[in-house]
């Protein structure tokens, strides 16, 4: 259907922030402790950056969670995603500026997908109105492999996402600057902060457990967003739409003309 890679834009667009920080050399040597305290405050900028993107691309499973606006040519924009390595996910994007939002549910090879009325009226003017009527609050489902769902369903998968952040490793453009230990939440990180292309990208790091990055902010040239990771290794719920909830997606097609 038309929009049908918003998800894994949205995710792809979250990892350009990640990157922005994460991007180095693979720094050597084990994984932090899991005490009081990791130690990291004493380590230098570069150091930091490398551990919390390890520790990232450790997690099997995490909560990810995107608001405002990532520059110029990208639209404003919310999501809330749970998702893990084997291609389950939960949660849902919102388009911003009353374009539509999204709920998404993949376990296993089904997908269940369930937009708003502005999405049907703004990302399919043409016929959107006749799909919203014949699923009348229910939600859209597939297989994974439906070409339709493609894209949505890649977007689910923390290895898409992880892959991103892989494949960017070596980008340490800008200045990376470390501040004081400090609290965010109540819970003791350590900021990171990098100047890059007139934007200013701030990376908090777990100072307890793990390194995990668990918020970034990026300001700037067009941007204004809030990027967080939390309930890294939680399983994603496993509840799905019930079959009285559900349409199937080619029976969907087969009461209309309009274009998917």
């Amino acid at each position: 259907m038309t929009g049908r890679h918003s998800g894994t834009r949205r995710v792809a667009w979250t990892a350009v922030v990640v990157l922005g920080l994460t991007g180095g050399s693979v720094l050597g040597g084990g994984a932090a402790r899991a005490d009081d305290g990791n130690g990291i405050e004493k380590l230098t900028a570069q150091q930091i950056a490398d551990r919390s993107r390890d520790a990232l691309m450790s997690a099997r499973s995490l909560h990810l969670s995107m608001r405002g606006d990532l520059g110029v040519d990208r639209p404003s924009m919310t999501l809330e995603l749970t998702l893990d390595r084997d291609g389950n996910c939960n949660g849902s994007v919102d388009l911003g500026h009353s374009q539509g939002s999204v709920r998404i549910v993949k376990r296993g090879d089904e997908v269940w997908v369930k937009p708003d009325a502005n999405f049907w009226k703004n990302q399919v003017p043409s016929g959107g109105s006749a799909f919203a009527a014949i699923l009348n609050g229910r939600y859209m489902k597939g297989s994974a492999s439906d070409p339709r769902l493609l894209g949505i369903a890649n977007g689910c998968d923390l290895d898409t996402f992880q892959k991103l952040v892989s494949d960017n490793a070596n980008n340490d453009r800008g200045t990376l600057n470390k501040g004081r230990k400090t609290t965010l939440d109540g819970a003791p990180v350590v900021p990171l902060t990098r100047m890059r292309d007139g934007q200013t990208l701030m990376m908090y790091v777990a100072a307890t457990g793990k390194p995990y990055p668990v918020r970034i902010t990026a300001q700037g040239d067009g941007a204004d967003a809030v990027v967080g990771f939390s309930a890294f290794d939680k399983p994603v719920p496993t509840t799905t739409p019930p079959p009285d909830q559900t349409y199937d997606i080619s029976a969907l097609l087969g009461r209309t003309s309009a274009p998917v």
